[in-house]
């Protein structure tokens, strides 16, 4: 990885840590978390969704090839913090995004984070969702299923 495209990679990643204006309704059932329209949560409160746009550059990948390829420089930046990272290139109506899933660990319970980098006309558009591994419920494979073949 060139020192160029590890520095992007930061700035993506950065960019995933920004307050930003969304809106998605993402499943029956699902209602928006203290009123947050960012933030959705199934009722049992097992399962946690949450959509943002950045302000953060992201190119529009136009074959797959070219999301393959920043599939695997993201998926070498969170293997350095993240664990039992998996990425993939995903097509959306003929434009392609990128696919993560990893664990993430804070308190001392593993989450178990899938995540959605598209690009909404340049800019970075994340759609994250996250349920513990442990006892996580009927709502992870609902949610999963949205994340990667629905939302876009």
């Amino acid at each position: 990885m060139t020192r160029r495209s590890a520095a992007r990679l930061v700035a993506v990643l950065g960019a995933l840590l920004c307050s930003a204006q969304a809106l998605i309704v993402p499943l029956t059932g699902w209602t928006p978390l203290n009123g947050d329209a960012n933030y959705w949560t199934d009722p049992s409160g097992a399962c946690l969704m949450r959509e943002e746009r950045s302000g953060q550059a992201f190119p529009t990948f136009s074959t797959a090839e070219d999301a393959r390829t920043f599939a695997l420089k993201l998926q070498g930046s969170l293997g350095r913090s993240m664990r039992a990272v998996v990425t993939q290139p995903v097509d959306r109506a003929g434009a392609w995004g990128v696919l993560a899933a990893y664990d993430f660990q804070e308190a001392g319970v593993t989450y178990r984070i899938s995540q959605l980098y598209l690009s909404d006309r340049g800019v970075l558009r994340t759609v994250t969702g996250s349920a513990a591994a442990k006892d996580a419920g009927a709502c992870v494979n609902e949610m999963r299923d949205f994340i990667r073949y629905l939302a876009n």
